[in-house]
C-alpha cells in the first residue's frame, strides 16, 4: 500500500532544515499550547460530570451525554464557512477571533443551572471554537510542504493528549481545593480557572502569529525565498483546485469516514475514561485524576515515533490502520474485562494510544492530497464529518450507561465504527488511486 522506502526518504539541504526549525519554533510552542487550552475546555466536563451530578440532579448519563455532544453538532456547522473565510481574510483575525470568545464561554460554564442552561452554554462553546483546529491545520499549509506535514501535525496533534494531561491531574485537584471558595462549588472554579487562559492566548495570537511568512518579520528574505518555493511547488501540483474539486473528489468522502470513527473512539474515551475509572473503584478526585493522566502521558512517546517514521518513509497507510484496529481491539477487552480492574485500565491506555496515533497520522493524508482553496474547504468538510464523532460517542455511551448501568454497550459500539475506519483506510489509497 506504500510506496518503496528509498522513493519516499526526504532530502534536504541544511539551509532547507535550519529555515523549518526555525519556523517550527517560532510557531508550534504557542500553537501547541493553544490547542491544549482548546481540547482542555471541550472535554473538562468529563470530570466536572462526577461533582455536578451529586449537586444537580437533573444531569441524569442521558443528559450529560447529549450536552457533551451538543458542543460537536455545533462545532460542525460553523466548521466549513469559518475555514473559508479564514482562507480570505487570515489566520490572525480568525483565531484570535475564536479564542476570545471560546475562552469566555468556557468560563461561562459555571452559571450552569439547569438542563436548559447546560445545553445553551454547551452549545455557544461548539459555535464560539468552531474552526479552531481544521484553521490551524489550514494554517500549516500556508507554511510547511508536503512533505513534513506527518511530522508539524503530529507536534501539534500531541497537545490533545497534553490537555487531557493537564486537565486530568489538575481538575480533580482544583475542583477539592476550592470547592466552597467564596460560595462556588470546586466544579465552577474549574471551568473559570481552565477557561479564561484561551482568552489571554487569543490576545497573545493577534500579536505574535504572522499570517503567512511574506509577513514574518523574523524571517529574512532568503528564508522567505525558499518557503515560498517549497509552497509553490506543493500548489502546482494542485493547480489551486478549488472547493467544489475536493466535493468531487471520492477520496475526501472516505477520509472523512474513516476520521468519524476514529473521533469517536479518542471522544468516547476523553469523557468516559474518568467515570469508568470511578465505577472501577477510584472515588478520590485526585487520584482519578492522576490515573486518568497516565495513559495520555503514554501516547506522547507513540505519537513521537510514529509521526516522525511516517514522514521518513512516506508511510501514511500502516502507520494509521494499525493504530486504529489495535485501539479497537483494546477497547473489545476493556469492555469484557470491566470487572478486572487493571487489565481493563490497561487496555484503555493501549486504546488512548491507539486511537490518538491513528488521529495522528491520519492528518498527513489530506493536507498533502488537496491544495489551494481546496484544501480550506476540504480539510474543514473531513473534519466537520468526523467532528460529529465527538456528538456520537458521549451521546450513544450516555443513554446506553442510563439504560444498562455500564458502559459495555457503548464501548462496543465505539469498536464498530473503529472497525469501519479501519475498513475506509483500506480503501483510500485505491480511492485515492496512488499510495498513502
Amino acid at each position: 500500500m506504500s510506496t518503496p522506502v528509498a522513493k519516499q526518504q526526504i532530502v534536504e539541504t541544511p539551509a532547507e532544515k535550519a529555515v523549518y526549525r526555525k519556523v517550527t519554533l517560532r510557531l508550534l510552542p504557542f500553537l501547541m499550547i493553544c490547542y491544549l487550552f482548546a481540547y482542555l475546555d471541550r472535554t473538562n466536563i468529563g470530570f466536572a460530570k462526577l461533582q455536578m451530578q451529586q449537586e444537580m440532579p437533573f444531569l441524569t448519563e442521558a443528559v450529560f451525554g447529549l450536552g457533551a455532544g451538543i458542543f460537536f453538532l455545533a462545532y460542525a456547522c460553523l466548521e466549513i464557512p469559518s475555514n473559508m473565510l479564514m482562507h480570505r481574510i487570515g489566520a490572525r483575525k480568525t483565531i484570535t477571533r475564536i479564542m476570545l470568545l471560546w475562552g469566555l464561554v468556557s468560563a461561562a460554564m459555571l452559571f450552569v443551572s439547569n438542563e436548559v442552561t447546560f445545553y445553551i452554554i454547551r452549545a455557544l462553546l461548539g459555535i464560539f471554537e468552531a474552526g479552531f483546529a481544521p484553521g490551524i491545520i489550514l494554517f500549516f499549509t500556508y507554511w510547511f510542504p508536503a512533505k513534513r506535514m506527518g511530522r508539524v501535525v503530529g507536534l501539534f496533534a500531541m497537545a490533545g493528549p497534553l490537555g487531557s494531561i493537564l486537565g486530568s491531574s489538575t481538575s480533580g485537584l482544583i475542583i477539592e481545593l476550592t470547592h466552597n471558595a467564596w460560595g462556588l462549588s470546586g466544579w465552577q472554579w474549574m471551568f473559570l480557572i481552565q477557561g479564561l487562559p484561551a482568552v489571554l492566548l487569543g490576545a497573545l495570537f493577534w500579536f505574535l502569529i504572522p499570517d503567512n511568512p511574506l509577513q514574518a518579520k523574523w524571517l529574512n528574505a532568503d528564508e522567505k525565498k525558499l518557503i515560498t518555493t517549497k509552497l509553490e511547488e506543493t500548489k502546482e501540483r494542485h493547480h489551486d483546485s478549488k472547493f467544489t474539486d475536493a466535493l468531487k473528489n471520492p477520496a475526501v468522502y472516505v477520509m472523512a469516514l474513516a476520521y468519524f470513527g476514529i473521533m469517536c473512539g479518542i471522544y468516547a474515551v476523553s469523557f468516559w475514561l474518568p467515570t469508568i475509572l470511578h465505577n472501577g473503584g477510584l472515588t478520590n478526585n485526585i487520584t482519578l485524576g492522576f490515573a486518568t493522566a497516565l495513559p495520555y502521558l503514554l501516547v506522547l512517546p507513540v505519537l513521537w515515533f510514529l509521526t516522525k517514521g511516517s514522514d521518513r518513509t512516506g508511510d501514511r497507510f500502516w502507520r494509521s490502520l494499525i493504530p486504529t484496529v489495535v485501539g479497537a481491539l483494546a477497547l473489545v477487552v476493556a469492555a469484557y474485562a470491566s470487572s478486572i480492574f487493571a487489565l481493563s485500565y490497561i487496555a484503555l491506555c493501549i486504546a488512548v494510544c491507539g486511537v490518538w496515533a491513528a488521529y495522528t497520522i491520519f492528518w498527513a493524508v489530506p493536507t498533502t492530497t488537496l491544495g489551494g482553496t481546496a484544501a480550506a474547504g476540504g480539510i474543514a468538510f473531513i473534519n466537520t464529518f468526523g467532528i460529529l464523532g465527538g456528538f456520537v460517542a458521549p451521546t450513544i455511551m450516555g443513554f446506553v450507561q442510563d439504560a444498562t448501568g455500564s458502559a459495555q454497550g457503548g464501548l462496543m459500539t465505539m469498536v464498530v465504527l473503529l472497525v469501519i475506519s479501519a475498513v475506509a483506510i483500506i480503501i483510500l489509497p485505491k480511492v485515492m488511486k496512488k499510495p498513502m
